[in-house]
């Protein structure tokens, strides 16, 4: 007998068995790989067909002392991200990955104040916690409309106490005058120390560096395209100060087979730990600075030293990316593009 997409399956187990027929669902399926679930074995196929049929009448009852928060993530998920678009999937990925704390957990022994725990441990800034607090709601409305559980506790959640300030954050710490004048000191003795520099003259953060492609690099108009970024704000063209255009060209002319700007001593793709780990804290000890400096303090020293030098904050905004009033073009015309110009040029 076939049955419908996604309704289950039920076959018959091989050997000599008591219960042979099975009865199986499918949890999800990601690039080709299925996760299966049991419901149980029967004697004879019709049994294992009603099973299966109550089941789909309502498949979550089932389990609903059992199941946990990560599984009713993965039902609703299921249901719900065809209906949405891939940002809006991409978000909600990204806000379940911090809920590990209570993942799993049975839903029905969370409370208010596990998933205040996950809000006040895990790091994030407001509008993150908002999409978290967001998801909290999308769940806990899913499991009470299958009677998963009776109460919302998401409701309580209070992420207003952080609307201006960040839980655990990490203070970013601008680079000194000195301290820009010895990394210029080591820039002709290290070719990643450039990267630092390019990072200061451009307010770029490190991630959209490392995913620059050669072919957004535009020497001879001296700026960039950032194609990929952490906001829609972030999507921009990006001025190249005088100062650092040498070492804009010397990544350029350097051979690699990599489509990437700047790579690894291996000539490769840099990722983020291995930037952070193996070339940013070594150059940082090297170098003599603090081992509390991050990469973006880069982009913190920048605005620091365009706001030093007068720079209206609008085209602050413009240049590293900054949502605000009055800042909504991407891509910016000729005459932009030389304002721009001239104001990095004054850093």
């Amino acid at each position: 007998m076939k049955l419908p997409n996604g309704y289950g399956s039920v076959y018959k187990l091989p050997g000599n068995r008591r219960k042979p027929w099975a009865v199986r669902i499918t949890l999800s399926h990601n690039d080709g790989k299925y996760k299966y679930k049991y419901l149980g074995y029967y004697e004879d196929q019709v049994d294992a067909l009603n099973a299966l049929a109550h089941y789909n009448e309502n498949p979550y009852d089932i389990d609903a002392n059992k199941i946990t928060f990560a599984e009713v993530y993965e039902k609703w998920s299921k249901e719900h991200f065809p209906k949405v678009s891939r940002s809006n999937v991409l978000g909600y990925s990204a806000s379940f990955k911090i809920c590990d704390p209570i993942a799993s957990m049975k839903f029905n022994d969370i409370r208010k104040s596990h998933l205040q725990n996950v809000v006040d441990t895990c790091g994030k800034n407001y509008p993150t916690l908002r999409k978290l607090k967001v998801l909290f709601n999308m769940l806990y409305k899913f499991a009470i409309e299958n009677d998963i559980c009776g109460k919302d506790y998401s409701q309580y959640v209070d992420i207003i106490q952080y609307k201006n300030k960040n839980p655990n954050s990490i203070d970013r710490i601008p680079f000194t005058e000195e301290e820009i004048q010895t990394i210029w000191n080591w820039s002709d003795k290290n070719e990643y120390v450039s990267i630092i520099l390019m990072m200061i003259y451009s307010g770029v953060r490190i991630g959209e560096l490392r995913d620059l492609k050669k072919e957004n690099v535009h020497l001879e108009e001296r700026y960039f395209y950032i194609e990929k970024s952490k906001t829609a704000a972030g999507i921009r063209n990006v001025p190249i100060a005088k100062k650092v255009l040498p070492f804009f060209q010397y990544w350029m002319n350097k051979e690699s087979k990599c489509d990437y700007l700047i790579t690894t001593r291996e000539g490769r793709y840099f990722y983020d730990r291995n930037y952070r780990d193996s070339y940013w804290k070594p150059l940082m000890a090297e170098m003599g600075l603090s081992e509390d400096h991050r990469p973006h303090d880069t982009r913190h020293t920048c605005i620091t030293m365009l706001t030093k030098a007068g720079i209206d904050e609008r085209m602050i905004k413009k240049i590293v990316g900054h949502s605000g009033k009055g800042v909504t073009e991407k891509v910016y015309t000729h005459f932009e593009m030389e304002q721009l110009l001239e104001v990095i040029d004054r850093i």
